[in-house]
């Protein structure tokens, strides 16, 4: 399998996106395509030993910035990394494209390039998130501040692709992210995307609400995109203070003996599980390609995370199951 990889996406590229890239391809039997600046992409593959026949590089002469308006950088810039990269899946040169740039820009050229699968009228940013069971599935966590009832039932749907064949989960249960359980609770919006879930044929469990995100009632928890990236930024933050007070206040101070051990290791499974670079990017579900959007402070971590879920992907062929919806 090919992943294309756009080496000067993120504040870190391209040093610690190469470095991603050939941790990844020591773990599994990747081909990984870099975009961007070639000097300064050989001037970072020659600190490393690595298989030269697994990356290969695409110089590409332009670059959209983090403060580019997307349609604008599209339009001026055909040479950069994002859009050559959509350009590799659609004339069928990748299997997916990674990237940590302007998101923005990778969606808008995702939805150019390579459009939405049948049935799908707009994509969704799909996020994980630690559960008392596991994993929940949060989206859209951004990709549309304003949506319809009817995208959410197509949220759900993709959702519900994604955890039965990447995570493996037996009939999913999809839930509704609202202010009460009730199903005539929230505004008109709410309420009719509620109904319209219902009728579906979906495994629909009902509302969620904020109290409940985590105590893993359900599998995927759909909602528009702004309330879901205020969500999902909101969890890392509140995350990120209680681990490091918990660390400050308790675990630094505990004695060095074989228990105070066990219970540190304890902790830091703990700090796993709510770290973003685990999971590496976030899918942008149905688009007709397979497109990930990575966190623009990634390091090699999150790369070569990224590059090994993006592979499971590759492996559950996804898109033959969103086309199937």
């Amino acid at each position: 399998m090919k992943i294309a990889l756009d080496a000067m996406g993120g504040d870190y590229a391209p040093k610690e996106v190469v470095e991603g890239a050939i941790l990844a391809t020591e773990e599994r039997d990747l081909e990984i395509i870099l975009l961007g600046n070639a000097e300064k992409i050989k001037e970072e593959l020659i600190k490393y030993k690595y298989k030269k026949d697994k990356l290969s590089i695409i110089n590409c002469k332009q670059y959209i910035e983090t403060g580019d308006f997307p349609l604008d950088a599209l339009r001026n810039k055909k040479d950069s990394s994002i859009v050559i990269g959509m350009k590799l899946i659609k004339n069928n040169q990748a299997d997916a494209f990674i990237s940590a740039g302007n998101s923005g820009a990778v969606m808008a050229a995702a939805l150019l390039e390579l459009g939405c699968v049948p049935q799908i009228r707009r994509p969704a940013i799909c996020a994980i998130l630690p559960s008392a069971k596991g994993k929940v599935l949060i989206l859209d966590v951004g990709a549309n501040v304003d949506c319809k009832p009817e995208y959410l039932v197509q949220f759900a749907f993709m959702g519900n692709e994604y955890a039965q064949n990447v995570l493996g989960i037996e009939n999913p249960k999809i839930g509704m992210l609202n202010i009460g359980e009730e199903g005539n609770k929230g505004n008109k919006f709410a309420q009719n995307a509620y109904k319209s879930l219902k009728n579906s044929n979906i495994n629909f469990a009902g509302n969620v609400e904020g109290k409940d995100i985590f105590k893993g009632k359900v599998d995927v928890i759909v909602c528009d995109g702004f309330t879901g990236n205020i969500l999902l930024k909101s969890s890392e933050g509140l995350a990120k203070l209680l681990l490091t007070e918990v660390n400050n206040m308790i675990i630094s101070q505990l004695p060095q003996n074989q228990e105070m051990d066990k219970l540190k290791e304890r902790f830091m499974n703990l700090v796993k599980i709510t770290d973003y670079t685990e999971h590496g990017g976030s899918p942008l579900l149905g688009i007709n390609g397979l497109c990930f959007i990575c966190h623009g402070r990634s390091k090699a971590k999150t790369f070569k995370n990224a590059l090994l879920n993006t592979a499971k992907f590759i492996d559950a062929d996804i898109i033959k199951h969103f086309k199937e919806i």
